[in-house]
């Protein structure tokens, strides 16, 4: 018999917050609503999964009874702890959500903590238990302290003073808190053939993690504006690394729609090379040489091999097989189909990673990382092979599924890749065949300002011999590639501005099937925009790029967490969330605002030589 799917309220994907321990995360819906957790591998099925379906696919809903209630929320200042206020006309309560550090057993905890804080507010709470994306329904077994689910390789176990009422393949329970009480809800996964761990104190758990919030953001070295803003990006990435390996996932989500109701739904629980050189320069021009090294060495171990099998993305630990397939029974967040787990882009030729990877490198030397010694016979390998086959077309830093072409932005990090070795043979003193990549250094630059620009137009384009405009020209001036003042990079910003900049925000390009393989629409891409207000200011221009940035801050959500693209008509975020790329981009154009090395200076290469 067919499940009944209940109708919900329209949901955005700016009503969730973020909580995690750098092994595990969850998002909570501002109504407290739990949607999405992952297991310790954010590539490992879901418990929950209802934020890509109905409600029978798995949540954990936590109301508070009455007429009229007032929700707020906030974080805790510098620190993941999420506190949602529910208000009544009886009372007032607080439902306190975090994840702990996890114990020595490997267990990964969940813990929801509801304070009362003024008269009594009653609650009730309903957990609907679903494995592997909302396809597998748990053994439910209920025992003094709580109950236990398991599923295939996953096993659960809740710990609760609350008494809990198994029925109709869900969990419920109704209770009353008041002033000065507080209930505790301890959720524990455990892989099902090992024996449930032991259940940990909440408070003694809640202030732990508190002070390990605390101390962490104590170490950032951002002192400019909107340091507050600045902080939650740092803390976001912070939950988005994977601590056993340094590996640094792109959003914690798969499937949330770049478009609501259409097709354009990734999976992005992965690590992107690409996200390695911008992410290095977050890291340590805030103060984090520690995350910096961990992603570093992330990004050797994923790289190691033959050049040609050098991928795009890697898995946490860097597995290479990330199989794309559709589950076709989830509905897709409001409707986005289909449900895609995996990405296929992982088999795509992309010129621009081989940029990223000796970029990522050069940017750790610059700021003071070890590590370039261990690196080079790995680097040397890379640009011989990138020597061989730059001139062959690639899918794109916007991985398209059409044809492949030659892309201007994917020649420009080509170009990065042979100027950014040079510099490290130079600086460094190791061996390095010279004279063969300056050759092949110049004849990128050559070809790309002969092939890559429009003479009619004035303006870069997005492919040779295409009349489209791409947002990631901006990083032209960004890289060196040509001075910010060159009539050619001001020709390329202005086209942009008119033809890509829509209600003050930046489109990557303009989506064309023809082009990318997919039907048009999308929202604005975040990074693009924050890499214009990094053009802005690089061209003296501060007044345009304060405005820019101060326009971006409003796009994040009441929590400070950002999405992958924006909709300025709706005022909707879309895309996975919260992405790293759009807090990165946030970090690193803030230290450029503030008027920080490192950052703000990412196109200087500390030397003499023309960087044509």
């Amino acid at each position: 018999m067919p499940r009944k799917t209940v109708k919900r309220p329209e949901r955005r994907i700016e009503d969730f917050g973020l909580i995690g321990n750098t092994r595990s995360a969850a998002l909570v819906g501002r109504d407290a609503t739990i949607e999405w957790l992952c297991l310790p591998r954010f590539d490992s099925p879901a418990i929950f999964a209802a934020l890509l379906g109905d409600d029978d696919n798995g949540a954990w809903r936590l109301c508070a009874k009455g007429a009229r209630v007032k929700i707020t929320r906030r974080y805790r200042p510098g620190t993941a702890i999420l506190e949602t206020r529910f208000q009544t006309s009886r009372g007032v309560a607080t439902v306190i959500d975090f994840m702990p550090e996890p114990a020595t057993d490997g267990g990964v905890e969940l813990v929801r903590m509801v304070r009362g804080d003024e008269g009594a507010v009653d609650f009730e709470t309903k957990i609907t238990f679903r494995f592997d994306y909302g396809q597998l329904l748990p053994w439910v077994r209920a025992n003094p302290v709580g109950l236990s689910a398991i599923a295939g390789p996953d096993a659960i176990r809740l710990v609760t003073p609350v008494p809990l009422v198994n029925k109709d393949f869900a969990t419920h329970a109704a209770f009353r808190i008041r002033a000065g009480e507080t209930a505790s809800f301890n959720l524990i996964w455990h892989p099902s053939h090992e024996p449930a761990p032991d259940c940990r104190a909440p408070e003694p758990l809640l202030a732990q993690t508190e002070a390990f919030w605390r101390s962490w953001i104590g170490r950032s070295q951002y002192d400019g504006p909107h340091r507050d803003m600045v902080e939650r990006s740092l803390i976001t990435l912070k939950l988005l690394t994977y601590a056993p390996t340094g590996g640094l996932v792109a959003a914690p989500t798969t499937s949330l729609p770049e478009q609501l109701g259409g097709s354009r739904n990734w999976d992005y629980r992965y690590c992107w090379i690409r996200d390695a050189t911008l992410s290095l320069y977050a890291f340590l021009t805030s103060g984090y040489q520690e995350e910096a090294e961990a992603w570093r060495r992330w990004l050797m171990r994923a790289a190691a091999g033959s050049p040609q099998d050098l991928q795009i993305m890697y898995g946490l630990h860097g597995e290479r097989r990330l199989w794309e397939y559709e589950i076709p029974g989830l509905t897709g967040f409001e409707g986005s189909r289909p449900v895609r787990i995996g990405n296929q882009a992982h088999e795509q030729r992309q010129l621009d990673i081989y940029g990223e990877l000796v970029g990522g490198i050069f940017a750790a030397h610059r700021l003071g990382a070890d590590g370039v010694k261990e690196a080079w016979p790995l680097l040397c390998v890379a640009v011989d092979f990138l020597e061989g086959i730059w001139e062959e077309p690639d899918n794109g830093i916007w991985e398209m599924r059409g044809p492949r072409r030659h892309f201007v932005h994917s020649k420009l990090l080509a170009w990065v890749a042979f100027d950014r070795a040079i510099a490290l043979a130079e600086q460094v003193g190791v061996k390095a065949p010279l004279d063969r990549w300056r050759a092949a250094r110049a004849a990128v630059h050559a070809e790309v300002c002969e092939k890559g620009y429009d003479q009619k137009r004035k303006t870069f384009v997005q492919y040779y011999g295409g009349d489209t405009l791409d947002a990631a020209l901006l990083t032209m001036p960004l890289a060196g590639f040509l001075p910010v003042d060159d009539p050619r990079i001001k020709g390329t910003v202005r086209a942009i501005e008119k033809e890509l900049l829509v209600d003050g925000f930046v489109q990557r390009y303009s989506t064309r099937p023809e082009v990318d393989g997919l039907p048009p629409g999308e929202g604005a891409f975040l990074a693009c925009s924050f890499w214009l207000c990094d053009v802005y200011q690089l061209a003296g221009q501060t007044r345009k790029a304060k405005a820019l940035f101060a326009r971006l801050l409003g796009a994040a959500n009441d929590l400070g967490l950002l999405a992958e693209e924006y909709d300025p008509k709706s005022g909707r975020q879309l895309g996975n969330f919260p992405q790293a790329f759009s807090h990165v981009g946030l970090i690193n154009s803030a230290h450029i605002l503030a008027g920080r090395r490192g950052a703000a200076r990412r196109a200087e290469r500390d030397r003499d030589e023309p960087l044509g």
